[in-house]
């Protein structure tokens, strides 16, 4: 055991045994004494615990909902703006001061996609963009091959009342545009889209791959896409269950690009889900590139050899949104789940805060 641990089971020990020696009743002054030197002797317990170097940067996940998925949310002015997949063809948004009460938090239906003969209308993230309000969505016209990429826009300054209209269609590529998920990120006043899409259509099995292309506004692709990632490692084509269970044919998936600048500034860090969601090996990779470089050029980016974990009792953790938190030395992160209660398999969205390591990555855990 470690020197550390040792003094602070040391200490405990010793203050244990101060509070169970047998004292004498009249004895009242060595009761106080004792009494006294203990509240101190744990009090300078409290302080060890905080300020010992190998103190925990993360706490234990908070399920905010035991069904759910795809959580994102966009922090301005003091509150925090969510939304998550519907079971409908719509889209929703909550706000809330704290995260924690998020459950609580009225929902606001503010776009219905299937008014516009839209279907799976999925996986929205809200952003605040050049002082206008953007939720992005992939939806289909009822063939889920046939996903597209959209983004609607508030009208008004207040997200949860004011009017949100159909901005565009993300035209991602001239030959074949299917796509899901999409992502923006602005690193030097450049915006950047992210988003899941194929190679090409499917034929006997599909591989998901994560893309980037430039914006000229948050609702025009203005470069052609450049791939990022393909499944290749075994941990990002994993598509059999254990118990056999199993896609009606091969899917190795990379997917949910989710983008994120470094605190500092220095780094883009692209983190996205691998291996089949239905699986238990849903899994988090990934992407890292100096702010700097040419965020177009493949050969920017360095990819993840080992999936990342984002908890060691969940199982199929992905689909993560980074946001910040009222601690400035902590950040809060939203993700789905898979667990098990009464031999039941269910997705929930969990809530833990995490850090940023020195090199510009996220340390979730």
């Amino acid at each position: 055991m470690p020197p550390s641990n040792y003094s602070r089971f040391t200490m405990i020990n010793s203050f244990d045994y101060l509070f169970s020696t047998k004292i004498s009743a009249p004895n009242s002054s060595l009761i106080l004494r004792r009494g006294i030197i203990g509240l101190l002797l744990f009090s300078l317990l409290l302080v060890l615990l905080s300020c010992r170097p190998d103190a925990p940067t993360t706490v234990m996940p908070r399920m905010l909902f035991e069904y759910g998925s795809y959580p994102h949310a966009a922090f301005y002015n003091g509150t925090y703006y969510f939304t998550s997949q519907s079971p409908n063809d719509d889209i929703r948004l909550a706000a809330t001061v704290d995260l924690a009460r998020l459950p609580q938090a009225e929902e606001h239906i503010i776009f219905n996609a299937d008014s516009l003969g839209l279907f799976h209308a999925w996986a929205p993230e809200i952003f605040r963009i050049e002082g206008k309000w953007y939720v992005y969505f992939e939806a289909d016209n009822g063939n889920t091959d046939n996903h597209q990429l959209y983004v609607i826009q508030c009208q008004g300054d207040d997200p949860l009342h004011d009017e949100w209209v159909l901005r565009d269609t993300l035209h991602t590529n001239t030959e074949w545009n299917y796509g899901i998920h999409p992502n923006v990120l602005e690193v030097g006043g450049q915006l950047y889209l992210f988003w899941s899409g194929w190679p090409k259509r499917r034929v006997e099995h599909e591989t998901q791959c994560i893309y980037v292309a430039r914006m000229s506004n948050p609702w025009t692709v203005s470069s052609e896409r450049v791939l990022l990632s393909r499944p290749e490692h075994e941990w990002e084509r994993q598509w059999i269950n254990p118990d056999g269970s199993r896609s009606a044919y091969p899917i190795y998936v990379n997917e949910n690009p989710e983008a994120y600048l470094s605190p500092d500034g220095r780094t883009v860090c692209v983190c996205y889900s691998a291996s089949g969601i239905w699986t238990r090996y849903h899994i988090l990779g990934m992407l890292t590139a100096p702010a700097t470089s040419d965020l177009l050029d493949p050969a920017s980016w360095t990819k993840s050899v080992e999936p990342i974990l984002v908890d060691d009792n969940l199982y199929g953790a992905s689909n993560i949104c980074i946001i910040p938190s009222a601690n400035p030395d902590s950040t809060y992160l939203l993700f789905d789940a898979l667990w098990e209660r009464d031999g039941q398999e269910r997705r929930s969205i969990f809530l833990k805060t995490i850090s940023w390591g020195p090199d510009g990555r996220p340390v979730f855990k």
